[in-house]
């Protein structure tokens, strides 16, 4: 017998979040060298996952709030809909509004007093709304790249959040209906999507607000929490479909391009619509429910030293464009006069302890006071 409902936390799921987490960084740090006519990578898959590590992201989000939510409303009967809101507030609002503080109002003033030659591609007056009521998706729908990218993802799950705590409250009993519906219904959306013309900001929507995967990773934690049997006992967590589906995210992750375009078959499961996000979703709540309790794991990810970098994964998410941005900045010139893969190691080197060091700063002295304070929101 097993009793995954008392579990406290799950090993394993940090280090997944700090990977994907530097997925985003390795892809707008191509991104941005691109731009500015530096050496890059980015006709390699591994500097492409972007999107993808934001889709685990959301299939995280969903498996480990939904988790929270069913403890809660088994052990008092409910859900207090205004304290999970005062979590959420906690945990993503303090460092959310310093990066919209950072890029509509501080950096652009830095570089007018610097005279750089980059401008934002929006004004304060265009986008501020946007920022502050949640909805940074549609900058990137109106203006493209900018150096507030990454927030679009927290405005999706902001929406999520704000609907997914009352319908468990008041739905709870037809929760599994709830899911479904929200699956198919998106699954109907994307299929409009790619049948008929629509509007580009309405197919741009429907491709960002990937409710789906919050669902699916939803769906996950009813199933695991109320499983009474090991989960080593299921065929999908035997060795040999481990490998299979361990296999199919590695294609996914390092040989996409490549792979695609070697053989039409390859090219039909990584880019079909519909499809291919669908197995990509179904693959990353697999691994997250296989890296949270499969004793029998062939991937080994609860390490300290992974545990600590995921702590600090959703200030390395927020804040890598910036420092991406400040070194290129200033290293432009150095950068372009260095051979192809020395500039390429410079680089990531810069970037990578830049970020993780703005990170823990931002967790040590920012992040830390405000998650202390959720205490008082917990029944």
């Amino acid at each position: 017998m097993a009793d995954y409902s008392r579990l406290k936390y799950f090993n394993g799921l940090n280090a997944l979040r700090f990977v994907a987490a530097y997925l985003v960084v390795l892809h707008h740090g191509e991104q941005i060298r691109m731009k500015y006519g530096l050496f890059h990578l980015k006709d390699w898959s591994l500097f492409n996952n972007g999107g993808i590590a934001v889709t685990f992201f959301f299939s995280l989000s969903g498996f480990l709030i939904s988790y929270l939510l069913l403890r809660e409303s088994a052990s008092t009967g409910t859900v207090a809909v205004r304290k999970f809101y005062m979590r959420r507030i906690l945990r993503i609002w303090p460092l959310y509004y310093i990066l919209v503080l950072l890029g509509t109002v501080l950096l652009p003033a830095f570089l007018q007093l610097m005279h750089h030659s980059y401008e934002m591609p929006y004004h304060f007056s265009e986008v501020i709304a946007y920022f502050v009521f949640f909805a940074p998706f549609m900058v990137n729908i109106h203006f493209g790249h900018h150096l507030l990218e990454p927030l679009w993802s927290i405005g999706v799950e902001e929406v999520f959040y704000i609907m997914w705590a009352p319908l468990w409250k008041y739905l709870r009993k037809h929760i599994l209906q709830v899911i479904a519906a929200i699956f198919f219904l998106r699954i109907a959306l994307s299929v409009a999507a790619a049948v008929f013309e629509l509007p580009d900001v309405v197919e741009q929507l429907i491709a960002m607000l990937q409710f789906e995967a919050m669902a699916m990773g939803g769906l996950a934690a009813y199933w695991l929490y109320h499983r009474k049997r090991p989960v080593e006992e299921v065929f999908i967590f035997s060795r040999p479909f481990q490998w299979f589906v361990l296999a199919f995210l590695a294609a996914e992750l390092f040989a996409r391009q490549w792979l695609s375009a070697a053989w039409t078959g390859f090219d039909l499961l990584f880019n079909t619509p519909v499809l291919s996000s669908l197995l990509l979703i179904l693959a990353f709540t697999w691994l997250i429910v296989n890296q949270a309790v499969n004793t029998k794991s062939l991937l080994k990810t609860d390490f300290r030293f992974f545990e600590t970098l995921g702590d600090i994964s959703y200030g390395i998410y927020m804040y890598h464009m910036l420092v991406i941005f400040a070194f290129i900045l200033f290293l432009q010139g150095f950068l372009s006069q260095l051979s192809p893969w020395l500039s390429t190691t410079v680089f990531y080197l810069l970037v990578t302890t830049g970020t993780l060091l703005v990170a823990f700063l931002s967790k040590k002295l920012i992040e830390n006071k405000f998650l202390a304070l959720k205490g008082k929101f917990r029944k």
